[in-house]
């Protein structure tokens, strides 16, 4: 690589004025190269592939350079410190998580308000005071340590729990003793996609890892050959116990459950994001007897719910798009002796537990929450009846507890918890935050648009009441689609804060998405991608076409693979926005299959080995279709210096090759956070402070004035 810099023409490119007070504002020296990649006979021109070296002293530079423009800029916004004064404000409220029930104790988070981490409690009873099990705001001085994930043995003696730091999705795994709150000297490291869950006896717990990396790559490497250990507790990692790993197919990831009767441990094993999974268990009274495979062929969804015995039951999607509850016996698992138990039905099925030997079915119709109660052989026993239409979180437990508890929120509800009696039915509040927002004064509608192919697409659209359809009111537009992940009504502070300032909000259900199943899903991956663009893009037009905004008042939102929704539409179809934001976004389309997990991806995007699918990514990224004198939407791009999940080698490129390419005056930013990755544990003074720059940089490219209080 300092060979290659030796090579590079220094070219910079100036930006034009963006208002009078920032005539001078010029972008950092971006180095290109002659660097030229060949695929299926098409040269592919990558002057900045310089930038995957996380370890450049030029790119270091870059970054900096590009920070100190970045917030001279935002500096210069007057709404700026009032905006984040309002998040503040906003955000000074308790939050509770939802209670778990473990042997003879609760367990649940909590945070203050302005905590940079939730903390873990424990209880014996709903009635106690909280007791204090893990802070973890008190494992380092700017909260970037985040507790990732517990795992609590079944007599709630022993918790294990995982540590990620600046936002990488690496973990560190540590016990510790509940009752003493004392930590065992157990250590486990390089933990990565994985979960601990316990042997009954509480003498361990199963969890999956990949070999130490090399340290000078250890955030960007690909992550391969995930191995299934056993850790008995007090011993040293390196005495784990190999259970079970695939030296044949490095891309397997591995998901865990070891049964409530503690007799099996099920193993999922997946290659990709797709839902397509094969199941293998060892019969743990006879371990020596390795594992047996039961589902195989890595033909559809596979998660298992419950067992008694040998009889196990399953959600699939498996000849039902939209799911299904079956169930099996180990003596025959053979498809043809599985037993339909709760069948495909108009709406999504989600997944499904048992609690009090009934089984909870959590549904979506219309991207909106049903719960419906069932006996294990199917019987509907009751719908449960939420507080309203909106989201649900929750309903899990065990098969011998009678309550359960669950969370409900939608865009202007801050999330309520409440405990379920499953013999009555009966949902009694337990937990009702107090924010400083008049909900109230805001109505969300859901509308349905039709896209550029005629499909219907959903759209939830929030805003104050009374708005005035005039063509002018300022629009976030926020989408994702990808992964069979589903956009659901939620709160926020951040848009709450948006709606009192005068926005309005607009949240698509694209294809690509899983809110009608899986054939919702298919429709917006690989060679059918740009339907998810086509449906973003119709959103917009529908929102113009009914006077909610203009182009000069609309921004576009996404991240990860929200963040490549936005780099494709505006690039597009760039007059079409004012302001796009993406964030932590896949934006390298040829090359993202070769960091960290991002092989994984390959079943939503398809990969450059396959012509077809190389054609079609070629296409659309947003990289490579950046054309040199357009005129692009004002845009802040937003990545962490630790994002081990999206590398920030995409955001990188993206923003030096745009910044080149800009040929109106609109600004091309891009802002680096440090110590932080894709999002996950990031700490509430950093996710104040990047809403605050955002939301005053679509105030600033949208030129209106907004109203920053709660009246």
């Amino acid at each position: 690589m300092n060979k290659k810099l030796m090579m590079f023409a220094f070219i910079g490119a100036l930006a034009a004025p963006l208002h009078a007070e920032q005539a001078q504002l010029k972008y950092p020296v971006a180095p290109t190269t002659n660097q030229v990649d060949t695929y299926h006979g098409v040269e592919v021109e990558d002057p900045y592939r310089w930038m995957e070296d996380n370890n450049s002293e030029t790119l270091k530079k870059w970054i900096q350079q590009e920070n100190e423009l970045t917030f001279s800029y935002l500096d210069t916004i007057p709404e700026r410190e009032k905006i984040k004064e309002r998040l503040t404000e906003l955000w000074d409220y308790e939050r509770y998580g939802i209670p778990y029930r473990q042997g003879e104790r609760y367990f649940i988070y909590k945070n203050d308000g302005l905590q940079n981490q939730s903390v873990l409690y424990t209880m014996k009873s709903l009635e106690d005071e909280l007791e204090v099990l893990i802070d973890p705001n008190k494992l380092s001085e700017d909260g970037t340590v985040a507790l990732s994930g517990i795992s609590i043995s079944e007599d709630a003696r022993w918790l294990a729990y995982g540590l990620s730091s600046s936002g990488s999705d690496w973990q560190e795994w540590r016990v510790r003793d509940i009752e003493t709150g004392e930590d065992m000297p157990d250590h486990i490291q390089w933990v990565k996609f994985s979960g601990a869950t316990w042997r009954k006896d509480g003498s361990g717990f199963y969890y999956c890892r990949y070999d130490k990396p090399d340290a000078a790559n250890q955030y960007q490497s690909s992550n391969e050959y995930h191995k299934v250990y056993f850790h008995k507790l007090g011993q040293s990692q390196e005495e784990d116990t190999l259970v079970y790993h695939r030296p044949d197919f490095a891309k397997l990831n591995f998901r865990l459950n070891v049964t409530e009767d503690d007799r099996y441990l099920l193993i999922s094993a997946h290659s990709g994001t797709a839902p397509l999974e094969e199941i293998y268990y060892f019969d743990l009274q006879e371990p020596e007897a390795g594992p047996v495979t039961l589902m195989e062929g890595f033909d559809a969804d596979y998660r298992y719910i419950g067992n008694e015995g040998g009889r196990f039951w399953f959600y699939t999607d498996n000849d039902a798009p939209r799911g299904k509850v079956i169930s099996l016996e180990l003596s025959a698992p053979q498809k043809a002796n599985w037993k339909t138990i709760i069948a495909e039905a108009p709406e999504t099925l989600q997944g499904a537990g048992i609690v009090n030997h009934r089984l909870v079915a959590s549904y979506m119709k219309d991207a909106c929450s049903q719960i419906k109660i069932f006996d294990l052989e199917g019987r509907f026993v009751r719908e449960a009846t939420l507080p309203g239409i909106g989201s649900v979180g929750g309903f899990g437990g065990k098969r011998k507890y009678r309550e359960t508890f669950y969370s409900f929120t939608s865009q202007t509800t801050p999330g309520e918890i409440y405990r379920y009696d499953m013999q009555t039915g009966e949902s009694t509040l337990f937990q009702k935050p107090t924010v400083d927002f008049k909900s109230s004064q805001y109505e969300t509608r859901q509308v349905f648009y039709p896209s550029k192919d005629g499909t219907l697409i959903p759209m939830f659209i929030t805003h104050r009441k009374g708005l005035e359809l005039n063509g002018d009111n300022p629009t976030l537009l926020y989408g994702y689609g990808g992964f069979n992940i589903s956009i659901r009504p939620g709160f926020s502070v951040t848009r709450a804060v948006w709606l009192e300032m005068g926005g309005v909000l607009a949240e698509a259900n694209l294809r690509g998405g899983g809110e009608y199943g899986e054939e919702w899903h298919q429709q917006g991956i690989k060679l059918r991608k740009q339907n998810v663009f086509d449906d973003f893009i119709a959103a917009a037009e529908w929102l113009i076409a009914r006077k909610y905004t203009s182009s000069k008042r609309l921004a576009i939102q996404g991240g990860s693979n929200g963040g490549l929704l936005v780099g494709a539409c505006m690039t597009q179809r760039p007059e079409l926005y004012a302001v796009a934001l993406p964030q932590v976004g896949v934006l390298d389309m040829l090359r993202y299959h070769l960091f960290t997990i991002g092989w994984a991806w390959h079943s939503d995007y398809g990969l450059v080995d396959n012509e077809d699918e190389f054609h079609a990514l070629h296409a659309y990224s947003p990289l490579h279709n950046l054309k040199k004198g357009t005129a692009y939407p004002a845009t802040l791009v937003t990545t962490g210096d630790h994002d081990d999940r999206v590398v920030p080698a995409h955001s990188f490129k993206f923003a030096a090759a745009l910044q080149a390419a800009q040929a109106s005056p609109k600004p091309v930013l891009i802002r680096i956070e440090t110590s932080a990755g894709h999002g996950a544990g990031k700490p509430t003074t950093k996710i104040i402070q990047e809403a605050a720059d955002t939301l005053s940089f679509m105030v600033r490219e949208m030129n209106f004035k907004p109203t920053i209080n709660s009246d």
